[in-house]
């Protein structure tokens, strides 16, 4: 099991965001850990700025829904190793989106810009646990082997 450090970051009336060290491409970066977001998303425009010469997007049909909107234009990356601190996943594929808005929301503050949001398509097969009191998540290094998939919301 790996044991991350979190920055957990009291934001005026929005309230709680984590932060989460990751490296991509051998750079680190900051991501937000979103226990909502059902996927896994980098960043468009700061992967464009800081790693264009490292990954092609590709395109695809698929139009994502969240931050606001039921029709952004979506792509995939491959990602040869994606760490978070001493864990990590090899050949990962991942969707790019544009999260300018939240950056802008960043930037307004002062705060580093971030290269994604970190959703469950990593925290629930990988048994996430959040620890606010120790500022740490626990991640298994291995998918967790279930036998019912998860509750499927259809009605």
């Amino acid at each position: 099991m790996a044991i991350i450090p979190l920055q957990i970051l009291q934001i005026q009336e929005q309230g709680t965001h984590i932060l989460i060290e990751v490296t991509l491409y051998e750079t680190n970066h900051l991501m937000v850990l979103d226990t909502g977001a059902s996927k896994t998303v980098f960043d468009k425009n700061q992967l464009e700025k800081i790693h264009t010469d490292q990954f092609q997007l590709e395109s695809t049909d698929t139009l994502s829904t969240g931050l606001g909107t039921n029709n952004m234009e979506s792509f995939l990356i491959h990602i040869p190793l994606f760490k978070i601190h001493d864990w990590k996943i090899k050949n990962y594929r991942a969707a790019v989106l544009d999260l300018s808005s939240i950056n802008y929301a960043y930037e307004q503050m002062n705060l580093r810009p971030v290269i994604g949001v970190i959703g469950g398509d990593i925290l629930a097969p990988y048994g996430a646990v959040i620890d606010y009191k120790k500022k740490t998540l626990k991640l298994l290094k291995r998918k967790l082997k279930l036998k019912e998939p998860f509750m499927n919301m259809q009605t």
